[in-house]
């Protein structure tokens, strides 16, 4: 058979089977523009609506996945430096640690930031008159209060120093569980401290002292924030530590000959375990990751060292690594628990390195305090982004902040633009939990994947009425439809769950209109609870898919919009043209849709009825004369009449 009568399905497959090994280079392309997460869908779409072979679909289909995760690797490293700031610079503090005042102050300042508390504060064990006294104290005004000292098992901090363990109270002076004392309450008093949350600062098994955070108000501290506050608690009583090995070299240089090589050995180990903390320091500064530090302690310690989910560690050595704060050896190996306040968050295992001395086993341990604060502190800064995104749309949606340049910049720190054309979105669950806890579990899912979106989307999330609410800008060539509906998609893939999203028509000029924010939410969401009462649960719409019953949806009335929607063609036709088809149907509806009466209501001949129909037909659709859509051109043919006076 000749060349020229190959049957075209064999030429496309073999064009197919050549062009597999260029599947990535779309994706490629979509990375270096920094496209958005929907635009990795087109080429697999692409693909299958030119009826592409099942070989080359499958390969475009693994090069997206492979896409997706460089991309949001990508992007993850760009929030960590901005994300960890805090931190970095409290790690940095202890690699250079000089005077110890100095970092311990510099300790409490940023617990009280990273916490978001009124006061923080340090007392130190004193074992000579089997107390605990004030150290160091951030935010506070009360004199007395920065004098107190509080015996072992008087109020949370004595509790917390005798027995080891954090303390929380969300009013104090209500909580009967500590020993209250006169001197200790005035001083809670005259500081005006409600909420208080106390940890114990660990060396080994030992309680030298406890740090705090406390609220002037009623407050309830998380888990992950006591979990932080218990690891700058470890970086706090690491830096007591290094302090007192610097001082005992710095007595032994006073020492006789005998002593020198002791003095000596001893400045090489603070020398050492300086050098790897000023790496680690440095690294986390350029915006590393724990794979990072991993890598830096491998090139100190001269092996291998990986960071590893908790579930691929032993886990027998792992728990005692955790229990006692030591790395352990298994093996050929060194496991040295990440964890904080309790929880596990995985380790770091020197592989093939039997033979360890006692500096270089502190520096793994180290090694795996700081990776731990990186993963905490990772996930305490994009808590804090989702709230601050949720605060400034409960502004808008409230109408508090009128100043349109200060809602100006606080949107740009979020990196969103009020002056661009956004459309809100109510978006609601469509299961039923079998208890409050699992249905408020669901709802934290759908906040937690809507505040995701929200910041990919340069957009604002917040949590209302049972539901989650967002605004996103609207992108050129998409509509308010679209949107809700992909927003729809997106929501309920990441809950795996249906979720319901009602958007309303774009909104402009919010930061001088905030009142326009709060009236598109109503907007939303009698579309969102028009669409479940018509079973269109699981989907996304907005008022101008609902026709004339838009016009009750859409908060503004958007008659003008639903006009030119239903028999804008038709208008603009008989402009151009100069026709009349528009009385044509005024007479055609007024005569019951009867063409022979229309012709006598027009003093024309039926077939000048029948050609100007047929060509409304070819305007609107085949269907326009079915009951539904008649009905919606009758009524924009009125509204049409009522507004042309107020026109011309």
């Amino acid at each position: 058979m000749s060349r020229d009568h190959v049957h075209p399905a064999e030429r496309s497959a073999a064009a197919d089977g050549a062009s597999l090994s260029s599947a990535e280079t779309p994706f490629l392309e979509l990375l270096a523009r920094g496209a958005s997460a929907d635009a990795y869908e087109q080429p697999v779409l692409l693909a299958r609506a030119e009826g592409r072979s099942t070989e080359r679909i499958v390969a475009l289909e693994q090069a997206k996945l492979l896409a997706l995760r460089v991309r949001s690797e990508l992007e993850g490293r760009r929030r960590r430096e901005a994300e960890l700031s805090a931190l970095f610079e409290t790690a940095h503090d202890l690699a250079g640690l000089r005077d110890l005042d100095a970092v311990l102050q510099a300790i409490v300042q940023r617990a009280r930031s990273l916490l978001g508390t009124d006061i923080a504060y340090l007392s130190l064990n004193d074992p000579a008159r089997g107390d605990t006294y004030m150290r160091v104290t951030e935010g506070s005004v009360a004199a007395r209060f920065q004098q107190l000292r509080l015996g072992m098992g008087e109020g949370l901090g004595g509790l917390v120093a005798q027995t080891a363990r954090p303390y929380v109270t969300d009013d104090y002076f209500k909580d009967d569980r500590f020993q209250h004392t006169l001197s200790i309450d005035a001083g809670v008093r005259d500081e005006g401290l409600v909420a208080i949350l106390g940890v114990p600062l660990m060396l080994g098994h030992h309680v030298i002292g406890v740090l705090f955070a406390a609220d002037r108000r009623a407050r309830v501290f998380e888990r992950e924030q006591i979990a932080l506050l218990g690891s700058f608690a470890a970086l706090a009583a690491a830096a007591i530590d290094t302090a007192n090995l610097l001082t005992e070299t710095r007595a032994a240089l006073a020492d006789l000959e005998r002593a020198n090589e002791i003095i000596q050995d001893r400045s090489g180990v603070i020398e050492r375990a300086s050098d790897v903390h000023d790496r680690l320091a440095e690294l986390v500064l350029r915006g590393g990751g724990v794979h990072d530090v991993a890598a830096a302690v491998s090139e100190v310690l001269d092996g291998t060292v990986e960071f590893t989910e908790a579930t691929a560690a032993p886990a027998k050595a792992l728990e005692v690594s955790r229990v006692e704060g030591h790395a352990v050896r298994h093996d050929d190996d060194w496991i040295g628990a990440v964890a904080a306040g309790g929880e596990l968050l995985g380790a770091l295992v020197l592989r093939g390195h039997p033979g360890l001395d006692p500096v270089d086993q502190r520096t793994l341990e180290r090694a795996a305090m700081v990776t731990s604060l990186l993963l905490l502190a990772r996930r305490s800064a994009a808590e804090a982004e989702q709230r601050v995104r949720g605060e400034l749309l409960d502004d808008l949606l409230d109408a508090r902040d009128r100043d349109p340049r200060l809602l100006r910049e606080r949107a740009a720190r979020l990196e969103a633009d009020l002056d661009a054309t956004h459309v809100v979105l109510a978006a609601r669950l469509e299961v039923t939990a079998a208890d409050a806890d699992e249905q408020a579990a669901a709802r934290r899912r759908l906040w937690s994947a809507a505040s995701h979106l929200a910041a990919t989307r340069h957009g604002l999330a917040a949590t209302r009425d049972g539901g989650t609410v967002l605004l996103l800008p609207l992108d050129q060539g998409d509509t308010a439809t679209t949107l809700a509906r992909s927003t729809a998609r997106h929501l309920g893939t990441a809950v795996h769950e249906a979720v319901t999203v009602g958007a309303s028509a774009p909104v402009e000029d919010l930061a001088a209109r905030p009142d326009a924010v709060a009236a598109a939410y109503e907007e939303g969401r009698r579309c969102l609870d028009a669409m479940r009462l018509l079973g269109r649960s699981g989907d996304g719409a907005a008022a101008e898919d609902f026709g004339f019953v838009g016009l009750l949806l859409a908060g503004d009335r958007d008659i003008r919009g639903f006009v030119d929607r239903t028999i804008g063609q038709v208008v603009a036709y008989d402009e151009r043209r100069g026709t009349d088809l528009l009385h044509t149907l005024d007479a055609y509806f007024a005569c019951g849709m009867s063409p022979a009466r229309t012709k006598d209501e027009l003093h024309v001949h039926v077939n000048t009825v029948a050609q100007r129909l047929e060509r409304v037909g070819r305007l609107l659709g085949d269907d326009w004369q079915g009951p539904a859509r008649a009905l919606e051109i009758q009524l924009a043919l009125r509204l049409h009449r009522l507004s042309a006076p107020a026109q011309r």
